[in-house]
């Protein structure tokens, strides 16, 4: 199966595919991060090429819920916003038999249609918590792979210390946490309730802004990756009727 996999730098989808021994390129305007099949390019140049699956990852800067609010407090962003709709749309409408476009939760959902799936990475074994919509073309939702429980505190039974439910170390063992981070925030552990790898107590993403934020929050996890190269080859064909 030829597979392309749109506005990916990190090689992670394009990789996941080539492990099942697909045909798959990652095309982006920045040079891949590792070596492999990559396109640097416009991704609408290659849509014609003969692809038979195409996973598109269009930008969320001006996209996703959390920044439309500034759409109205910075000139030229609002313009950007409908720039980034009608890039999606291109994508949507590639002549490609089977498409699965993914963003936050955002104005897609409103202004071209509501996704067909929105996913979490602790459904496919990652220890995080990060609501991602689907909108699938002639390919089924994805089935999830690994689900784990956020992390929470619970009595051991040898001592009066608490035990993480997914890690399984004490409270203050625990990889979820180094004893450091707790006495830094001056939270007690033992009533901070439970939460994921990538959250702050207040359940927001923990990372702090940085250059890099924004290539940090678009990678995909690799369990999402395995799953789509999984469960979007084996079977899919059938699903599209192709």
């Amino acid at each position: 199966m030829r597979v392309l996999v749109a506005c990916e730098f990190s090689g992670i989808v394009r990789e996941a595919f080539r492990k099942k021994g697909h045909d798959a390129w990652s095309c982006d305007f920045l040079p891949t991060d590792q070596p492999g099949n990559h396109l640097q390019c416009d991704v609408r140049d290659v849509l014609g090429d003969g692809w038979d699956l195409m996973i598109a990852h269009p930008p969320c800067t001006y996209l996703c819920v959390s920044g439309l609010h500034w759409n109205k407090r910075r000139p030229g962003r609002e313009k950007k916003t409908e720039e980034a709709l009608e890039f999606v749309r291109s994508l949507l409408d590639a002549p490609i038999d089977m498409i699965a476009v993914e963003n936050p939760v955002g104005c897609i959902s409103t202004r071209i249609r509501k996704p067909d799936q929105t996913i979490q990475p602790w459904w496919f074994g990652e220890d995080a918590s990060k609501a991602t919509c689907l909108w699938l073309k002639n390919l089924p939702p994805l089935r999830p792979t690994n689900v784990i429980s956020k992390p929470a505190w619970v009595r051991c039974d040898c001592c009066e210390d608490f035990l993480c439910t997914i890690h399984g170390g004490h409270v203050y063992d625990c990889k979820c946490k180094p004893i450091e981070w707790w006495v830094k925030k001056d939270i007690d552990p033992y009533t901070s309730g439970g939460r994921y790898a990538n959250q702050t107590p207040g359940g927001q993403n923990k990372l702090g802004p940085s250059p890099d934020r924004w290539k940090l929050r678009s990678l995909t996890y690799p369990g999402i990756a395995e799953a789509m190269a999984e469960q979007w080859t084996t079977g899919a064909t059938l699903f599209a009727g192709v």
